[in-house]
């Protein structure tokens, strides 16, 4: 009869060991999981930065964060990339050849974007490090040439950008606004910090 005693308290520790240990287990997994996706340091610090731009209508725009820099995706209109042929001979740099801030590979082109209908740029004045402002609508408007086709505005000290983020001649802002290394996980996903050559 001891023996059987002996044998159910055995039976008894086994199971709230093992009980605790599978909690214990599970307590520690949990954790070392969530390790594995970026913590808010390292996306700060320049991890890649996953966007969709499936909901993305024609003349929007949105605004992510890598590297603590606004990060904006604009959706041009059709109308919007024509009026970048009538800029070109407005533009310091049409061709993105200055290198303070190197332009990839392949954003040198005259929309300065891997698809011509989507613009990808660092959102910061090449000036002072002010934000420019949206100023998609053409035509005259405060702080603007009559003939304006659309683009953005820095309101602290006047330098404009065409809508492919190209500086106008003649304004305080010396280069076009940056592009980041991106690409396209799909017709619906950004990759903003990373390309295929990375």
């Amino acid at each position: 009869m001891s023996d059987h005693a002996v044998d159910q308290s055995k039976r008894t520790w086994m199971i709230a060991t093992g009980c605790a240990g599978a909690a214990g287990g599970a307590a520690v997994a949990v954790p070392f999981i969530s390790t594995f996706a970026p913590s808010e340091r390292a996306k700060a610090a320049g991890a890649p930065v996953e966007v969709d731009i499936s909901s993305l209508k024609p003349g929007e725009k949105i605004t992510v964060e890598w590297r603590g820099k606004p990060v904006w995706v604009v959706r041009r209109t059709p109308e919007q990339l024509e009026a970048l042929a009538k800029t070109t001979a407005q533009v310091a740099d049409p061709d993105s050849k200055r290198t303070a801030y190197p332009t990839p590979d392949y954003a040198k082109n005259a929309h300065r974007s891997i698809k011509p209908e989507f613009f990808v740029a660092v959102g910061i004045c090449s000036h002072l490090g002010c934000s420019p402002t949206d100023k998609f609508q053409p035509g005259a408007q405060p702080s603007l040439p009559d003939d304006w086709a659309g683009g953005f505005l820095c309101p602290c000290h006047g330098s404009t950008f065409d809508m492919a983020g190209r500086v106008f001649k003649n304004k305080p802002a010396p280069d076009n606004l940056e592009v980041p290394p991106h690409m396209y996980l799909s017709d619906s996903k950004l990759l903003i910090g990373e390309d295929k050559k990375a």
